[in-house]
């Protein structure tokens, strides 16, 4: 074989080498694409539901600011209307409103959120757990409600002008503290209602059980005391009663809800 032979032959042999590198690299290409369009597609999927949940809270916050005015009527309507706040600082008002408006715009989009949270993640889970799930979401939110609604019509009333009456000294209330005031009480309560939905989910996990809660109750009760003690505003054993009352009946509602979970 001469050399001219020998050199075009490595040649067709190295052209022949680097079209099969070639076509393995672009099929592992292929493969590596095809893998990651299923990532893409969620992150695209996430981006868009993200974008309409903050552009639904940017519509309730228009709104909630339209109704700024008749939202802090309501709020202040414990202390006897906005009449009885008092400013003292220039900015203290409008800081008020902004903080209202947003605020209610938050809450009245929330369930909007909640809604596109869930259209993302329910199909990539199991049918057990988007029945556990649709059965978390809306028990939390009406034990939420609940606790909010507790606070404002049972809490406050009584709270309010027995903290703005102690000691027969005149108090004037500033605008920024009432409403930080009511708004944490409010979520703390509400939060403090959760606790049938977090012992059941416990149960689920077993690590409590129906038998060590009805067991445990004597515990339990220390517990609801120090725990109305730290969300009470009021140092009088009538308020702090009034907490402890519904957290005793939500921790009968845990022991039930605790059994069921427990055999499922």
């Amino acid at each position: 074989m001469s050399v001219e032979a020998t050199v075009s032959k490595k040649r067709k042999r190295s052209w022949r080498d680097y079209l099969h590198a070639f076509g393995r690299a672009h099929r592992k290409a292929s493969v590596q694409l095809e893998t990651s369009k299923p990532l893409l597609q969620h992150l695209d999927e996430l981006r868009r539901r993200l974008f309409k949940a903050f552009a639904a809270v940017v519509v309730t916050t228009a709104i909630s600011f339209a109704f700024a005015g008749p939202i802090i009527d309501f709020l202040a309507a414990p202390l006897g209307g906005r009449e009885a706040l008092v400013s003292i600082e220039i900015t203290e008002n409008i800081t008020i409103f902004m903080k209202v408006s947003i605020l209610g715009g938050i809450t009245l989009g929330m369930p909007f959120v909640v809604y596109q949270i869930l259209r993302f993640i329910l199909p990539g889970l199991k049918k057990n757990e988007k029945t556990w799930l649709l059965v978390i979401v809306p028990l939390a939110t009406i034990l939420f409600a609940s606790g909010v609604a507790f606070t404002w019509f049972v809490m406050l009333p009584s709270a309010v002008p027995f903290l703005t009456s102690f000691l027969a000294i005149t108090t004037q209330v500033r605008p920024a503290n009432y409403f930080d005031f009511i708004t944490r009480l409010m979520f703390w309560i509400g939060i403090c209602f959760e606790m049938p939905l977090v012992v059941m989910v416990l149960a689920k996990l077993k690590f409590v059980s129906a038998r060590q809660l009805a067991s445990g109750w004597r515990y339990a009760v220390v517990g609801m005391a120090i725990l109305a003690a730290a969300v009470t505003p009021t140092v009088d054993p009538v308020n702090m009663g009034l907490v402890m009352a519904p957290l005793a009946g939500l921790y009968i509602i845990s022991i039930v809800l605790a059994a069921i979970a427990g055999r499922g």
